[in-house]
């Protein structure tokens, strides 16, 4: 046998013996998001928090440092839709959390639709749907990549928390129905009746166990992050007189509609945990070769905040023992589904403002909106220029809709009302700028501002006119906070990343909220949903 011929038989042979490897998979991706989280949390509590939490991303995966929301509604509805589509509000149509139907002339919610009917309770809460969400959401995609083989659960104290994180074709998606119910319901969308376990869990009646005292994990004088327990910017609740702990929940519930108490507790998170692992455990999640999805957004954060602000040790004391949720989830993934054989993410719907006055107590510059006033004015001062009235629908979300019809029949010049009205909302204390939103999408003069406002503008769901209020400036409020601007105190979140396909790192670079989509379809090997803008994080790829 010459040469040649010996290469060749040797290569054959070598081609005989050869297996290929296929690049693994996880089993199982779990996505977390934290509602109302700012990125600047992490290392604020971080002396208070343990290695098996926020920490485990740290210590064995990637985070992302510099991740933002690239368009302006910086609220839940957008923010989980965003998450999980991989694209901004201009594709897929969730606007705000509620917005003003241009066609019906009513107020349409994110996930409102009574064309289904409530599972597991008496009450309207479960008529929702993902109908407005107008692409497909990744956990969708893995589904028609597995021949809907892969699982999908969806679990928040919000339904649009559950719905929007976890799509359309999900086995199911649940959230809590307070008040005097005080369990875990569906829609007739996904399921028509609850499966046994999670009627089992909302019979056990382990949610009454959390009406017990609220007071700080650790001693509240180790909490030197926060500002005092008692300031001047917090709410409290109905039936205490001031923000401070202890908080007695079993006696305060009565005033404050019962059950919903522990949306503003951290022990909402705790039991949104404990219903994520009965159906971790149920619906066996991660044990077989077809990879499935858990999307898991905990809510208290976002109540907690908006009602004691950044500054508040309830805030803190909320993150402290949300870190010792997340070990707990942490732990019963290495137990049914093993370490390596999955992939977490955690990240949040948006970010949030200090409370205004707090800054302005403090010589920064903030201040307050007041809408309602702006609105009257606005009404009164067009209606007696053009020497009509009627030609404002609706002001909502920092958009103003105009009476296309009313203009047209009037035969009046729609552009100088255009222009008129952005004049007189642009000298109304607290704006910063106003634009018609013809003329918005015309631009292109590099400011970050406009391209968020225009990622967020959708041609069928939008206004006529859009403004920002100036920085640090929300709508009027006694006390608390909220989130909803273009700017980056909301719009400046965590990223990380951990498991199966993960590298260990950090990056500085900028990643935005739509990129996190089609970083999972790339761990998955799976085709990016349909309205998909982003791009995969290629330096937390191994």
């Amino acid at each position: 046998m010459n040469i040649k011929h010996f290469s060749l038989f040797a290569l054959l042979t070598l081609m005989a013996c050869y297996t290929p490897i296929k690049p693994s998979k996880p089993k199982l991706v779990v996505g977390i998001v934290v509602d109302q989280m700012r990125m600047d949390y992490l290392t604020r509590f971080e002396n208070h928090f343990g290695n098996g939490g926020f920490k485990r991303f740290y210590n064995q995966g990637f985070v992302a440092k510099n991740h933002h929301f690239d368009y302006a509604q910086t609220k839940t509805g957008p923010g989980h839709a965003s998450i999980s589509t991989g694209t901004p509000p201009a594709v897929h149509g969730i606007i705000a959390n509620d917005w003003f139907d241009k066609i019906s002339g009513e107020e349409q919610y994110c996930v409102g639709d009574d064309s289904y009917q409530s599972i597991g309770t008496l009450t309207n809460n479960g008529e929702k749907a993902p109908t407005q969400l107008l692409v497909s959401t990744f956990s969708d995609e893995n589904r028609l990549a597995t021949q809907s083989r892969g699982k999908a659960v969806g679990v928040s104290f919000k339904d649009r928390g559950a719905i929007l994180s976890i799509g359309h074709a999900a086995n199911g998606a649940y959230w809590f129905s307070g008040k005097n119910d005080g369990k875990f319901v569906s829609s007739s969308f996904y399921i028509n009746t609850l499966p046994q376990w999670a009627a089992d869990f909302n019979t056990s009646k382990q949610i009454d166990t959390y009406l017990t005292t609220w007071d700080t994990y650790y001693p509240i004088e180790t909490y030197v992050e926060s500002g005092p327990d008692n300031t001047p910017y917090e709410t409290t609740f109905k039936g205490k007189e001031t923000p401070t702990f202890p908080y007695d929940l079993a006696e305060l519930a009565p005033e404050n509609n019962g059950y919903d108490i522990l949306e503003e507790t951290p022990f909402g998170n705790s039991l949104i945990t404990d219903f994520t692992l009965a159906a971790l455990e149920a619906e066996a999640l991660g044990t077989d070769n077809d990879a499935d999805v858990l999307m898991v957004s905990y809510s208290s954060t976002d109540y907690v905040g908006h009602a004691f602000g950044i500054n508040a040790k309830e805030v803190q004391d909320t993150y402290v023992r949300l870190d010792l949720d997340l070990a707990r989830l942490f732990a019963a993934l290495d137990k049914q589904v093993g370490k390596g054989n999955y992939t977490v993410f955690l990240t949040s719907d948006h970010g949030v403002a200090h409370v205004p006055k707090y800054l302005m107590d403090n010589k920064i510059p903030a201040g307050y909106f007041k809408e309602k006033d702006f609105v009257k004015e606005l009404k009164t001062h067009t209606s007696a220029y053009f020497d009509t009235g009627g030609l404002i629908r609706d002001v909502s979300n920092n958009e103003i809709f105009l009476n296309h019809d009313k203009i047209t029949t009037e035969r009046l010049d729609i552009n100088k009302i255009k222009s008129y009205i952005t004049s007189f909302t642009m000298s109304f204390e607290g704006v910063a700028m106003a634009y018609d939103t013809t003329e918005l999408l015309k631009m292109n003069e590099n400011n970050a501002i406009i391209e968020r406002l225009q990622r967020g503008f959708h041609p069928k769901r939008s206004g006529d006119i859009v403004f920002v209020l100036q920085p640090g400036f929300i709508e009027t409020r006694k006390k608390g906070t909220t989130h909803g601007s273009a700017y980056i105190y909301d719009t400046h979140v965590p990223l990380m990343l951990y498991g199966q396909g993960v590298r260990k790192g950090t990056t500085f670079e900028r990643t935005n909220i739509t990129d996190i989509a089609p970083t999972i379809c790339a761990i998955l090997g799976i085709s990016n949903p349909t309205g998909t803008i982003g791009n995969p994080i290629i330096e937390a790829l191994k």
